[in-house]
């Protein structure tokens, strides 16, 4: 094989390893956006634990057709950005969403994404991106679990003060 082609086998299967690992993938159109705006993205990216990358639109096709992901190829045109979340499925979503709105973009556009093996539309991943992490839903259980238990306590309380008094 050519070494251009054995640079390309290894590209697609180091995108085949960050499909499988991500939790979800958004698909971002990002024609338009300057230098300093890219690199404020990338910074957001990289502190929330997101790897925002820029890839070949032909070697995520063939990724993707190696993990039987299909009804993307119509948003694989132009220039894409590929955003892949690691810890949370709602992370990757969220993080260009709210960069989105913070910044007002229209040069920055969600295109569709990934979760698992299903591939999103931009609804979808809006809809990620509005729903409660992990952490936030673990929280409001949590605290439901804890409000009865809460509320009695106070209840007791008030009844061993009465008759203390």
């Amino acid at each position: 094989m050519s070494k251009n082609r054995d640079l390309k086998v290894q590209a697609v299967a180091e995108i085949v390893e960050q499909l499988k690992n991500a939790e979800s993938v958004v698909i971002c159109s990002y024609s338009g956006l300057t230098v300093e705006q890219v690199t404020a993205l990338r910074k957001e990216c990289r502190e929330n634990e997101v790897n925002y990358c820029v890839l070949k639109n032909r070697l995520v096709k063939r990724a993707l057709d190696e993990l039987n992901i299909t009804g993307l190829d119509d948003l694989l045109n132009g220039p894409n950005a590929f955003v892949f979340g690691g810890k949370d499925v709602t992370n990757a979503p969220k993080i260009i969403n709210s960069f989105i709105e913070k910044n007002k973009l229209a040069s920055l556009k969600i295109t569709g994404g990934i979760m698992g093996t299903e591939a999103l539309d931009v609804k979808a991943v809006k809809d990620l991106a509005a729903t409660p992490s992990r952490e936030e839903l673990l929280a409001t259980l949590v605290g439901c679990l804890i409000s009865p238990v809460s509320s009695l306590v106070s209840v007791l309380d008030e009844i061993a003060e009465k008759k203390a008094a």
